[in-house]
């Protein structure tokens, strides 16, 4: 048994198909499929189910390529390790992080982080919080920026920063004159939310437990886009983070946000990474790059949200 060979399990898994596998592990596939077969005698079991157009992985094999992904992550380290104890700030960093933060985020600090690590690589993984951290724990990513809270004791975390939510509403609502208002508020209010998934939907919909408010549960959106163009267009209300309304970040026409002045809602955001990982020094002073982010971007705005001052909506149509 050989990490060549582990690896081309793994791609198989991946892939699902061996001559995909084979292209992604710059091999023939008659070469992949020889050691496959291989590894499964030495193993004395089948790993993967073959049919003609569709490759299963058998239960012992889910099992096998989950310790393999851990072996070959291990020896990753390995490596990293030896090349940061020569340059620590030199190598790749695998980071994952969520949608509704992702795009808002990374243009204000990558900069900087450049600046301060000008021969880091670092490779941008997006996803939802619960793949980030099954890519996490596996050893696909060296570390991933979530929201608070995250239950593992096989992680650790540094603070990064708290960023409040506003409340954008259709110039013509009710509440569209509001300079600012309080959580309760929102009572009886139904707010349009992303599908499940997002780590932002179980935050707004804690909010609405706390408020009194509710899900429109006819309508479910799949990114903050859609929901920003929903509110635009009328359909109703819903919770942004104060990232995701800040230049440079363009808004349709017809948007009011509105700052909450008590009991602000918002959500505490921390770089995670593997408490054994051998990149936990690096890792540390990389917060410190993210945490350099200017305060002002995280001070909830209110107001119309081109910033363009309208007189009072009136009552909504």
């Amino acid at each position: 048994m050989n990490l060549r060979d582990l690896r081309y399990l793994i791609a198989v898994a991946e892939h699902r198909h061996f001559g995909r596998a084979a292209a992604a592990s710059f091999v023939s596939q008659p070469t992949l499929s020889t050691q496959l077969r291989k590894l499964e005698e030495e193993l004395g079991v089948a790993l993967v189910e073959r049919a003609p157009r569709k490759v299963m992985l058998t239960p012992i094999g889910v099992e096998i390529v989950e310790r393999a992904r851990r072996v070959v992550a291990e020896v990753e380290q390995m490596k990293e390790a030896a090349r940061r104890s020569q340059r620590p700030e030199a190598g790749t960093v695998r980071l994952g992080i969520f949608p509704t933060l992702g795009p808002y985020l990374l243009p204000h600090v990558v900069p900087g982080i450049r600046d301060r690590f000008p021969d880091l690589q670092l490779l941008l993984v997006e996803e939802k919080s619960d793949e980030l951290l099954a890519r996490l724990r596996d050893g696909r990513l060296d570390a991933a920026i979530l929201a608070l809270p995250v239950h593992d004791d096989q992680l650790q975390h540094e603070f990064l920063f708290e960023e409040p939510f506003v409340l954008a509403v259709p110039e013509r609502h009710p509440l569209a004159g509001r300079e600012s208002l309080g959580v309760g508020d929102l009572a009886s209010e139904n707010l349009l939310l992303l599908e499940d998934g997002h780590c932002l939907r179980r935050q707004t919909l804690d909010v609405c437990q706390l408020a009194g408010a509710h899900e429109r549960s006819e309508f479910r959106a799949t990114s903050l886009e859609t929901l920003r163009q929903m509110v635009a267009a009328n359909v109703g209300i819903t919770l942004l983070p104060a990232l995701a309304v800040q230049p440079p970040v363009a808004h349709p026409p017809g948007i009011r946000l509105l700052r909450f002045s008590d009991s602000q809602p918002s959500r505490q955001i921390a770089l995670f990474w593997r408490r054994s990982s051998a990149m936990s020094g690096f890792l540390s002073r990389l917060a410190d790059a993210f945490r350099a982010l200017p305060r002002e971007l995280l001070t909830a705005p209110s107001g119309p949200a081109d910033g363009v001052r309208r007189a009072s909506p009136p009552d909504m149509l």
